[in-house]
């Protein structure tokens, strides 16, 4: 299948069918969610940061442009597409309108910085994948540990640093939040406080913001249970040099495509740690596959399927299934024998987008609850016109087609490229019969 798409015409559709087992080498990009933590932790940082691996998706485009907007400098030099200079400037003006900041859940990352540079933050309510509730109830009790106020309207909210305070904050999250864990860390940045923060969420985007301060001198325990931050008693003044850590979910997405297909190829560029669980799936389907220290490998045509049901349950804790692993997985399992469950209460949303779009494919799911269901396979998919309606959505509707009789159209390629900068691409590397299409 050839590319139609007219140069310098964006593509309405991905066109994808099914072709021989992928195999081959192909390298992730950064994550998309351990860079805007990071973007965010440069700009609280208030001295010039270098950051590499820093993936080209709309969402990060959109938060270097939030971070121009808000005074600092925040430019990718001429060369090195994926590298960011994030640089603190003079304070010339008032409090910036940050309007775009509606457009992307990791907005709300920004607050501490805008404490440290404004004395306030006002931002509107976050956007981003429509997949359940945005709450930020837990970010403003962060805020309130540091003894800031926060208002909060229809359009928005408002967070305004009080007089300062010392000493250490300590308090304990009533669930493991990934984004309440890099908030209580960036305003223990901006304070210069030590933090004791009970129950933290120590995903790997987390933990890339925690090894990001401690190499400016931060003392750092982490622990299931605990999470201790002591500022340096003298800071280093030098630039800061971090690197986004490779996408876990891009590669969990394409070693999804290989076991699909039949194929056998290996997956570089993320840590082997980071997709333990997801491999721990793979070996429950009966799929041979390999955690490397730079990377995964996957062997599906010496796959030899077990039968035995898959349960992925989306979960919070250090050790659990990532909530962003389950979509792909489900695409993967459709073609599989055995009874699958899935569970997904972390987005209560996903699979009100998911399951629609795999129906419009042939897929026979059963709907226990809106954040449950449960499949059996294996079942043959029918190509059809779908419709990426969030980021994981359309990833996973890519692994579905690859197996899918006739050809798979995905639209909504905005949504698609908000996570990922290119995913057709790789797969094409790894010999995917997939093209862009302009009608």
């Amino acid at each position: 299948m050839t590319t139609t798409r007219a140069p310098g015409v964006a593509a309405e559709v991905i066109a994808v069918r099914p072709g021989l087992p992928l195999a081959g080498t192909v390298n992730v990009d950064g994550s998309k969610n351990a860079a805007l933590p990071l973007l965010a932790a440069a700009a609280a940082l208030g001295r010039p940061v270098r950051l590499g691996n820093v993936p080209d998706s709309t969402d990060v485009q959109i938060m270097l442009a939030l971070l121009h907007q808000a005074g600092w400098h925040a430019a990718q030099p001429e060369g090195e597409a994926t590298t960011a200079v994030i640089l603190p400037t003079e304070v010339h003006r008032g409090l910036p309108d940050l309007a775009q900041a509606a457009h992307i859940r990791a907005s709300y990352y920004l607050v501490p910085a805008l404490l440290a540079r404004y004395g306030q933050a006002r931002l509107p309510w976050p956007g981003g994948c429509r997949i359940g509730a945005r709450g930020m109830e837990l970010h403003f009790k962060v805020y309130e540990a540091f003894g800031d106020r926060s208002q909060q309207d229809n359009s928005g909210y408002r967070v305004e640093a009080v007089t300062p305070h010392t000493g250490t904050v300590s308090l304990v999250l009533p669930f493991r939040s990934r984004g309440a864990t890099v908030a209580a860390t960036l305003r223990a940045l901006t304070t210069g406080r030590p933090l004791r923060l009970g129950q933290p969420n120590l995903s790997p985007e987390v933990l890339s913001v925690l090894h990001a301060l401690g190499s400016m001198g931060w003392e750092i325990r982490a622990s299931e249970h605990l999470l201790t931050l002591s500022p340096p008693s003298t800071p280093p003044t030098d630039a800061a040099v971090w690197s986004v850590p490779g996408d876990k979910i891009e590669a969990a997405t394409l070693a999804c495509a290989i076991a699909a297909t039949g194929g056998t190829a290996r997956v570089t560029g993320v840590q082997g740690e980071d997709v333990g669980p997801f491999v721990a799936a793979l070996h429950r389907l009966g799929i041979p596959a390999d955690a490397e220290p730079d990377g995964l490998s996957v062997r599906a045509q010496d796959a030899v399927p077990t039968g035995r049901p898959l349960r992925a349950i989306a979960s919070l804790s250090p050790a659990g299934l990532d909530a962003d692993f389950e979509p792909p997985l489900m695409a993967l399992a459709l073609g599989l024998p055995g009874t699958h469950l899935f569970a997904d209460a972390i987005n209560p949303g996903r699979h009100g987008n998911l399951l629609p779009q795999l129906a419009r494919l042939g897929a026979a799911i059963v709907e226990i609850s809106p954040t449950e269901c449960r499949l059996t396979g294996p079942q043959q998919l029918t190509g059809a016109g779908v419709e990426a309606t969030d980021i994981r959505t359309g990833s996973a509707l890519m692994v579905a087609g690859l197996t899918a009789r006739g050809i798979t159209t995905v639209g909504g390629l905005a949504q698609l490229r908000r996570g990922h900068a290119d995913l057709s691409g790789k797969l094409r590397t790894l010999g995917a019969d997939i093209c862009e299409v302009t009608p």
